[in-house]
This record gives C-alpha cells, sequence and structure tokens, in this order.
C-alpha cells in the first residue's frame, strides 16, 4: 500500500514564513528595532500570528535564532589538523549562512543577541573541546579562547570589514588562526 506523505500543514508554513521574515528584520533593524508589527507584515500575516505561535519579540528571537553550528567530528582527525578544519569549517559557515551572520550582528548590538550568541557557542564548542583537550576540566576555558578567535576573526572580516582581513586569501586565515586554535584545543595548559 501507497502511502502519501502529509503535506505540510499551513501552521508549518505560517511559522516559516514568520521566522524568515524575523531573520531577515532582525538582522537589518538590529533586535531593538525590529517590530513585531513588521516582521507580521514582510511574511503578510497578521501581527496576532506571530504572537499566537512565539509569544512575544523575545520568543521570536530565540526561534529565529537557533543556531546548529555542525560542527566536524574531531576525534577521528590526526590531532595536528584539528586547529585547520575548525577554522575551515566556520569560514564556510561565515560565508554562507545568512542566520548566523544576522545573529553575530544583533550579538554586538543587542544584549538578548549576545546571551544568545554564547549560548550557541559555548554549547556547541564546549561538547567538541571536551573531546580533544587534554584535561576535560578545562574544557569551558578552552571553548571560550576558541570562539574568542572564531568570533573575532568573523565581526572583523564580515562585519566591520576591516582590511586586508577582508581580502586575505582563505589560505592565509586559515595560516594564521589555525595554529592559534589548535593550541587553545590541545595544547598543555600554561
Amino acid at each position: 500500500m501507497n502511502v502519501k506523505p502529509a503535506a505540510p500543514r499551513r501552521s508549518d508554513a505560517t511559522k516559516a514564513a514568520i521566522l524568515e521574515a524575523a531573520r531577515e528584520r532582525f538582522a537589518a533593524d538590529g533586535y531593538e528595532r525590529a517590530t513585531i508589527r513588521a516582521i507580521a507584515r514582510d511574511a503578510n500575516i497578521d501581527p496576532s500570528m506571530v504572537m499566537r505561535y512565539y509569544g512575544n519579540k523575545e520568543g521570536l528571537f530565540v526561534a529565529a535564532s537557533a543556531i546548529e553550528l555542525r560542527l566536524p567530528e574531531l576525534g577521528a582527525l590526526p590531532g595536528k589538523h584539528i586547529g585547520a578544519v575548525l577554522v575551515e569549517h566556520f569560514l564556510d559557515r561565515w560565508e554562507g549562512d545568512e542566520v548566523l551572520m544576522a545573529m553575530l550582528r544583533v550579538g554586538v548590538t543587542n544584549n538578548a543577541g549576545a546571551e544568545r550568541m554564547r549560548d550557541v557557542f559555548t554549547a556547541q564548542i564546549e561538547t567538541i573541546t571536551v573531546g580533544v583537550c587534554p584535561d576535560p576540566a578545562d574544557a569551558p576555558r578552552r571553548a571560550a579562547l576558541v570562539a574568542s578567535q572564531i568570533l573575532g576573526m568573523a565581526l572583523a572580516r564580515y562585519v566591520l570589514r576591516f582590511e586586508p582581513a577582508v581580502s586575505m586569501p582563505r589560505e592565509e586565515v586559515v595560516a594564521w588562526l589555525a595554529p592559534t586554535v589548535q593550541r587553545y584545543l590541545t595544547a598543555e595548559r600554561p
């Protein structure tokens, strides 16, 4: 017996339209200036629908900023390549993920955005750090140091557009950052 996949429910399409509009609006206007009315207008729905699904602007922001960093599996790599793989992964993510880029912009201008970025980066980077660092008790400290490099380069290269960080070839960015990230992850504690 052939079973047809269920058609997406109308509410799923509405939620998707709201989230897409919210991501674009938060990226363009920042958290403070983005309004539920503007987001609803962009999604072609009534503002009450935004409130129905997400409760308030903060709830909408949390849903719109759900980010999975899709970090590579580092445990199987030769230890000396971990820094380069991680830096290359993040360059790919910054260059191809508008949600992540929007979150970075909001994170530097708004407390809720900064908190959201901290939550995402702390939880996800710390998880991989535990698996590769010499002492798992150091994982939170090491994850914070890795995030400082990754977020610092993203801010300089993609948001503030500092030269020559913007025009540097990827290979050069990796060559500069990878040894530092590698050291943060795998070196013995100073």
